[in-house]
């Protein structure tokens, strides 16, 4: 499979409805997808023309506009246009131009009608231009045929478990509806049943099917609410559900399903977001995100895909703040890029986050100029405060002279931090290390990074100050390795789960992408690159990225549980309230980060 085909297979796993398609139809669907540039002012197709197909916004940002001219919508990464023209007659209803330099991806009509014709969730989600954003929101309404992605797999009872295996394999799912007759539900077959009813008992896999199946199971119909599939997995600890119309299985409902919902339902804010008008629709917007925090833990989504989700409506929030802004001051004098760092900067938002952000600008910009970003920086800023991205208490932003200046002058701060490391120097750089592109101009960031990056890695007495500085932040160890907790005041008997769970391994990972010329900012991603380079060992990566992903699950869930009690989301979770096996397994995910720290500490990779 060649690089640029697996790239495009890429982007559609994280594109509903394509993420829901079997392995061999995703990779037929990517096949048919043409990719097209269009620079930034370039008309892809205008009111009363005839399309070629479905457009989907891969890289870059599209402006839709009606017949009179007039703007109603902007689009970006991941959103499709023109599926209403394709619907109706095939003829545009409206003008569509990038806004900036885009990459679009086109699948043909033709391949877009077969999808909708063979897959549920294609049909719910383009039929007559409805979108998936315009079901309910609230999972528990949702009707259970919504939910529904594909068609349901299924066998025979007298089906060979190994047959039944390879078509598990083949075609990516977790479980198989066993029927007879007409479809008539008599069983089902998932991954577990395989590992701990055959695999674990040593069963012969020439046996049928149903010697291994759960028989009579537990199954909804389409006219069951979200809310009744929810409670049953609850309850009875159960991943696949049957949905059944009048004994015939007509669909299988699993956690991953529930997982994608929860996802469209982030896009849908993002969506909002992109088209608020003032920063108190924006305020309307992220008021949602406790809500959505609490779906995306309840489905088990993986803590690094949840706070990705809920990063992402905060860099939509900034975006559409940046264009407000210049619709208000103007277009830009010149070049500038809007970045973010700490926890927005590495995509690990949870549900309380501050700002932290600034502007490298073009180094073009007079006096005057940068009068003009000052005006910019102030309404972005503010708007994000009415958003509830609070001010940062240490006025790591953007309305601060300081981190609002040319790129000669920021090229300056880092060489100087480099050069001399001192303890204020290795504060700023770890949050300038975290730095990433929201808006504006990202090349003028990407040249000062990857230069920054060599020139860092190379100053040992740096790397050393950095290691030092990274070693600040314990994880929460007592005598003899027990949890030790919060001694007094307000959290007393609480574990800060940020400042003594997560930050160790953040700083951890920030140092072995520093010394391994890593450009990404991302947590998980920094550490997984740094175990493929060989910053440190394999085991040992896998070790951390196991505590860190305890750490930071348990982390969410608490979040989440305060949500549900009606309390704001915190840090502070109280050992108290874990179960034993729960508290044993958070202090060996501490003692983990401990022991790296120590082989860093120590100037070797640990774990080897």
């Amino acid at each position: 499979m060649d690089a640029a085909l697996q790239t495009i297979i890429g982007f559609l796993q994280t594109v509903h409805p394509y993420d829901g398609l079997p392995q061999d139809e995703l990779t037929r669907v990517a096949r048919s997808f043409s990719r097209r540039e269009y620079p930034a002012g370039s008309e892809i197709y205008s009111a009363g023309e005839p399309l070629r197909g479905l457009y989907l916004v891969k890289r870059g940002a599209v402006e839709v506009f009606d017949r009179n001219g007039a703007l109603v919508s902007q689009l970006g990464p991941r959103n499709s246009f023109g599926e209403r023209g394709l619907m109706r007659d095939g003829l545009a209803l409206t003008t569509a131009r990038s806004s900036e330099d885009s990459v679009l991806l086109m699948l043909p009509v033709g391949d877009l009608r077969r999808l909708i014709a063979e897959y549920p969730s294609f049909e719910r989600f383009f039929h007559r231009g409805r979108s998936a954003d315009s079901r309910p929101s609230d999972l528990a309404a949702l009707r259970v045929a919504d939910l529904m992605v594909r068609r349901p797999v299924t066998c025979r009872p007298g089906t060979p478990i190994a047959e039944a295996a390879r078509i598990m394999r083949d075609l990516q799912v977790s479980s198989l509806g066993v029927v007879e007759g007409d479809d008539r539900l008599v069983g089902i077959l998932t991954t577990r049943d395989l590992a701990h009813r055959v695999v674990a008992e040593g069963v012969d896999t020439a046996q049928p099917v149903r010697i291994v199946m759960t028989p009579d199971p537990e199954a909804l119909t389409p006219a069951s609410l979200g809310s009744d599939v929810l409670h049953l997995m609850l309850e009875r600890r159960i991943g696949h559900l049957p949905v059944v119309d009048a004994g015939r299985l007509v669909g299988m409902i699993t956690q991953t399903d529930l997982t994608r919902f929860q996802a469209v339902s982030a896009a849908g804010l993002v969506r909002d977001a992109a088209t608020a008008e003032d920063a108190a629709q924006l305020a309307a917007v992220t008021a949602r995100i406790p809500r959505l925090l609490v779906q995306l833990v309840q489905a088990n989504q993986a803590h690094e895909v949840v706070t990705r989700l809920v990063t992402d409506v905060a860099d939509a929030v900034t975006r559409r703040l940046l264009r407000l802004a210049e619709t208000t001051l103007g277009p830009p004098p010149v070049p500038y890029v809007w970045l973010a760092c700490g926890s927005q900067g590495r995509q690990e938002q949870t549900g309380i986050s501050d700002q932290d952000n600034c502007l490298f600008i073009d180094d073009a910009a007079t006096a005057d100029d940068m009068a003009w970003f000052a005006s910019l920086a102030r309404l972005v800023s503010d708007g994000l405060n009415a958003a509830g991205y609070f001010y940062c208490p240490g006025e790591m932003m953007a309305t601060n002279p300081r981190w609002c200046q040319p790129l000669r002058v920021w090229r300056d701060y880092f060489r100087g931090w480099i050069d001399r490391p001192d303890p204020m120097a290795q504060m700023l750089a770890s949050v300038m290390f975290d730095l990433r592109p929201i808006g504006g101009q990202a090349g003028l960031f990407r040249d000062l990074q990857a230069e920054t990056l060599a020139m860092a890695s190379q100053n040992t007495i740096f790397v050393a100050h950095m290691i030092a500085n990274s070693l600040k932040h314990a994880p929460p160890l007592g005598l003899l390795r027990g949890i030790a907790t919060i001694r007094s005041g307000e959290r007393r008997n609480t574990i800060d789960m940020k400042l003594s769970g997560v930050v160790p391994v953040v700083d951890l990972a920030r140092v072995y992408s520093l010394t391994g010329r890593i450009e990404a900012v991302n947590t998980r991603q920094r550490l997984e690159a740094a175990g493929a380079a060989g910053v440190i060992s394999a085991s040992g990566m896998r070790d951390l990225v196991e505590a860190y992903d305890l750490i930071a699950t348990m982390r969410l869930e608490h979040q989440a549980a305060r949500v549900r009690a009606g309390a704001r989301p915190d840090n502070f979770l109280p050992p108290a309230e874990l179960s034993d096996f729960e508290r044993s397994h958070l202090r060996d995910a501490f003692v983990v980060v401990r022991t790296m720290q120590s082989a860093l500490g120590h100037g070797r990779s640990a774990l080897s």
